[in-house]
């Protein structure tokens, strides 16, 4: 049977492609009333009576990775990657708005003590590594080259350095034998309670319009809060135990079960070289696990996410295309936003 997301409905005269690339806050009671009655005009069903029931997951769309001039934002090749996948994200949503049943946003959420910004090493110069341009290695660590910064082990580790120096290494060695990226310092970056955690504007503005019209709850995940792991993919953390073998964290295993529920899942954010990579080969993982054929109602948007690409510096966009490949030749569906079709 094939399934295809037709019918789409137009794009309501509030949506303003231009303003994709800005920060600004959304109307929400004049976006309420109108999405009700928008739900009306164009007799769109509530989301609890839906049949074939289908998940938007939706990686980092926030304004850190987003908006020219933020701390980590995803230009890709063009400079302009993700505002424009932005604005295709937010027509799509607006257009399938009466066959999306959920919509998940995932919020890339840190302090500053964590384990990948400069606060977290010192050299010794007592100097802290230079962000997006430093990876730390176990090599580094061994020959000091970088140390865990003694002055932060009250806030990590209630004051216990040694444990703390355990932790790090454990893990910077541990995504060595893993073959992942080596530890990355980031600039600070999706910092709570900042602007920058914040999802983008427009495509805010478009979840709480889905949310209302078809009077569905969004469901936001947050991820990478624990100060001793980043955690890349919603589904979990770049290494759950720690030296000891104590969990440092678990799995998100309750979206993991839901994801695996629903119909269709259609997946789209940033940045595609990393949180959306991840997100997927471990949702690859989870299905492998239980039934490789249902591979086949994963749909990844690929003109709404682009890799990381800082010009004269660092270029994932082959490893993010060879990431592509593994997950269609999986049997996933990698497709574009405007042609979209399902088969179940």
């Amino acid at each position: 049977m094939e399934y295809v997301l037709n019918n789409q409905l137009p794009i309501p005269d509030h949506f303003q492609p231009a303003k994709v690339g800005e920060v600004w806050r959304v109307p929400y009671q004049q976006r309420a009333v109108a999405a009700e009655l928008w739900a009306k005009q164009h007799h769109i069903s509530i989301a609890a009576a839906d049949q074939n029931r289908i998940c938007l997951l939706l990686i980092d769309v926030q304004n850190t990775f987003c908006i020219p001039g933020f701390e980590l934002y995803v230009g890709g090749k063009t400079g302009t990657g993700a505002v424009e996948d932005n604005q295709r994200l937010c027509e799509f949503i607006y257009r399938h708005l009466g066959k999306i049943t959920k919509i998940i946003p995932t919020l890339d959420t840190h302090t500053a003590m964590q384990i990948f910004h400069p606060i977290f090493w010192v050299n010794k110069d007592g100097e802290h590594p230079t962000p997006a341009a430093t990876n730390i290695t176990p090599a580094d660590i061994e020959s000091c080259i970088w140390q865990v910064n003694p002055a932060i082990a009250s806030s990590v580790t209630g004051g216990n350095y040694d444990l703390l120096k355990k932790q790090a290494f454990h893990y910077v060695k541990k995504l060595s034998l893993d073959s992942k990226y080596p530890l990355t310092v980031w600039p600070y970056h999706s910092m709570l309670g900042g602007i920058g955690h914040a999802l983008v504007s427009s495509v805010e503005e478009a979840i709480f319009f889905h949310s209302i019209a078809r009077q569905t709850q969004t469901q936001f995940e947050l991820k990478g809060e624990n100060p001793l792991t980043e955690n890349y993919s919603i589904l979990r953390p770049e290494v759950l135990i720690g030296y000891d073998e104590k969990p440092i964290v678990q799995k998100n295993t309750s979206l993991i079960q839901q994801l695996l529920e629903y119909d269709i899942v259609i997946i789209a954010g940033q940045a595609k070289s990393h949180c959306v990579a991840w997100t997927i080969d471990d949702l690859l993982t989870e299905i492998q696990q239980v039934d490789s054929t249902l591979t086949n109602k994963i749909y990844i948007l690929e003109d709404c996410t682009s890799p990381v690409v800082v010009p004269g510096v660092v270029d994932y966009t082959e490893q993010a295309d060879a990431a592509f490949k593994r997950f269609a030749d999986a049997g996933m569906h990698i497709v574009k936003s405007t042609d979209l079709v399902i088969s179940h």
